[in-house]
């Protein structure tokens, strides 16, 4: 008698868990781009409003560049021979990251069609949300504790 093994996903057990972080990224995105909008029309008009989708956008561009550097990282390292092209990857990602905001920063700052306010607290609302979603999704994943191992095969009775 032989017994079934189930079929084994190639896929890391992390690309679900990062795909649902992405999709319910973008609902929160567009929650704070909406709140954000309405507030910044409140605050200082077009220029709140234009803000508001300012800081959503980067908090977008942000959650993604890490959900995408960690997923893109799986594809390329699937063996245990390149670990460090996977952590290349991450930190080059982090890397990007800060180089993009710091930039930003300079670029944006005392323009006049900008609310500095609005968008300070949009990026805020932005990392904030992005933290949340993160915390959500993996507190309701359900990963075993050991992933990604195979097992050997079960010994065949006779």
């Amino acid at each position: 008698m032989t017994s079934a093994t189930p079929p084994v996903s190639t896929q890391p057990t992390s690309i679900p868990v990062l795909r649902r972080i992405l999709m319910y990224g973008g609902y929160v995105a567009l929650a704070i781009a909406v709140v954000g909008s309405i507030i910044g029309y409140l605050v200082g008009g077009g220029t709140g409003v234009l803000s508001a989708l300012i800081g959503t956008l980067m908090s977008v561009a942000f959650m993604g560049i890490t959900a995408g550097s960690i997923l893109l990282a799986n594809r390329v390292a699937g063996n245990e021979s390149a670990i460090a092209g996977f952590f290349g990857i991450i930190m080059g990602g982090w890397l990007f990251k800060f180089v993009v905001f710091l930039v930003l920063l300079v670029v944006l700052q005392d323009r006049a069609w900008i609310e500095p306010m609005v968008l300070f607290l949009c990026i805020v609302a932005g990392v904030v949300g992005s933290l949340v979603v993160d915390a959500v999704v993996v507190m309701k994943s359900r990963m075993p504790y050991v992933s990604d191992v195979r097992l050997p095969p079960a010994p065949v009775d006779d």
